[in-house]
């Protein structure tokens, strides 16, 4: 089986950081791409190609195309919370793992330190390396379960 390349992730910090690394790589800042940018600094979920879409009034063909590009760069990665389309995150100011409750939808965002634990868990019971990047724990979030809101997630 072949493993497709591991794109290196670019670091920075903020919006400016992160446009002068592209371009240090060669990439052209359009203004749709910019604003996808911006719009991915300013939300603290990651967000689907529809949803920047809408938000920006920018063709969703486009946004698709701009993710696309910034994902081949290192810039956004794409997660996948739940049964709903795929979101993308920006990966160059820390990666994040999530948790994502199946009842109300809710996000929580994590350092992966944090789940260090369960990693040590599965790794000490199966010797599996397990990752939550792309896919996130899912189950209830503390107020669903103690409210007993499930609303038919897996069980």
């Amino acid at each position: 089986m072949t493993e497709a390349p591991r794109v290196p992730r670019l670091e920075f910090t903020g919006l400016e950081e992160a446009v002068a690394a592209l371009r240090e790589r060669g990439l052209r800042i359009s203004t749709p791409r910019r604003l996808v940018l911006e719009a991915l600094f300013a939300s603290e979920v990651p967000l689907s190609a529809e949803q920047l879409s809408s938000r920006l009034g920018l063709d969703t063909a486009s946004v698709y195309r701009n993710l696309e590009t910034l994902e081949a760069h290192g810039v956004v990665r794409h997660v996948h919370l739940g049964h709903g389309p795929g979101l993308h995150a920006l990966v160059g100011h820390g990666v994040c793992e999530y948790l994502y409750c199946e009842s109300c939808g809710g996000v929580r965002a994590l350092a992966p330190a944090e789940l260090d634990p369960v990693r040590d868990a599965v790794r000490d019971l199966h010797g599996f390396e397990a990752r939550f990047t792309h896919f996130p724990i899912a189950g209830l979030c503390a107020d669903c379960a103690r409210t007993g809101r499930d609303r038919g997630g897996p069980t």
